[in-house]
């Protein structure tokens, strides 16, 4: 009978047998832990070394190629635009509140906008100093008239009673010496004219004249000038003597194809003529022919008889005198006439 407390020496493990089953139990483990890369072994998948992160464990069992990765070629570069430094266009000027255009109508109808020249002199008139007494336009300051009323005549008012004219307050006639045919080219007196010149210088009237040009050349213009000075020599001629170019309304005329060059050097070898002969050369014209037909830098020595029939003018430069309307009325005239106010004195000239 063996005691509890007996040790049997045969029953104990020894050392060696406990580390040799601690080694056993280790490599099971290792075995155990390492089983998938073991199996990757079976199925051709590269072995990998330690442990995989969670990333390279997903990437060993996807199913997708490299190719698939290509992504970004999905979405083609694009190239950024350059960038264009601009600069804000200038605020455009409304030529009809800038001070700095007139509008004219061409004949066409057209309306235009013209640069006002800053080189050519503007009038001073103040248009507010315009009395308008029956049928004449008087231009007054402190409560004194210092303008004086005139009428042209042709052969289109026929007969005119020169005397009745006086008694109604004409200052000045404006007579047509005579003019070139616009399509013959031929110089014509005016019918009425050495009549009306002989009887306006017996009434005691102020007397300028005119003549309507056709002229297409330097010498056609100082011909007509010289036909002019032969028919107002013996007559007392104290107003302007006045050259007078324009279109034929509804018809062609001989000057339509000079250029505005030439229309300006025609009229400045007329005026030229007559300045050399001792009279006050002027040129007359409407808003539109003055301002585009010719070049008034090259006239601007002359004066001018500005024809616009409007309650005021709007011509910018200055001018001594002005037709303001071709419907008149006055007392020795049969019919209408044209009604000139004249802002100068030109017989005390």
């Amino acid at each position: 009978m063996r005691l509890p407390d007996d040790v049997n020496e045969t029953e104990r493990l020894s050392p060696v047998w406990v580390a040799v089953i601690f080694v056993v139990a280790i490599v099971v483990l290792v075995l155990w832990l390492n089983k998938d890369s073991l199996s990757g072994e079976k199925t051709g998948k590269p072995e990998v070394a330690g442990t995989e992160s969670a990333e390279e464990k997903v990437a060993m069992d996807s199913t997708l190629s490299p190719e698939d990765f290509d992504f970004w070629e999905k979405y083609p570069e694009t190239t950024p635009e350059p960038v264009v430094e601009t600069t804000p266009e200038p605020v455009k000027e409304d030529p009809a509140t800038d001070g700095k255009h007139t509008k004219i109508i061409n004949k066409d109808g057209e309306e235009e906008w013209i640069r006002i020249v800053d080189e050519l002199p503007k009038h001073s008139y103040d248009f507010t100093k315009l009395v308008k007494q029956a049928e004449f336009m008087k231009y007054v300051e402190d409560g004194k008239e210092i303008s004086f009323v005139g009428v042209d005549l042709s052969k289109y008012q026929e007969y005119v009673d020169f005397s009745k004219l006086k008694k109604a307050g004409i200052d000045f006639c404006m007579l047509r010496v005579g003019a070139r045919g616009y399509g013959t080219g031929q110089l014509v007196l005016d019918s009425y004219f050495q009549e009306n010149i002989k009887r306006a210088s017996d009434a005691g009237l102020e007397i300028g004249v005119y003549f309507f040009s056709q002229a297409i050349t330097v010498e056609e213009a100082e011909e007509e000038a010289d036909m002019v000075l032969d028919y107002i020599d013996e007559y007392d001629v104290n107003y302007p003597v006045v050259f007078d170019m324009e279109y034929i309304q509804n018809d062609t005329s001989r000057i339509e194809n000079l250029t505005g060059e030439e229309r300006t050097k025609i009229a400045e070898a007329f005026l030229s003529t007559i300045d050399l002969a001792g009279y006050t050369p002027m040129i007359y014209g409407k808003k539109e022919w003055l301002l585009k037909e010719i070049d008034l830098t090259q006239l601007e020595d002359y004066d001018i008889w500005l024809a616009q029939y409007e309650e005021i003018p709007d011509f910018p430069y200055q001018f001594t005198m002005w037709q303001y309307t071709n419907q008149g009325k006055v007392d020795g005239v049969s019919g209408k006439v044209d009604l000139n106010i004249c802002f100068i004195d030109y017989s005390e000239k």
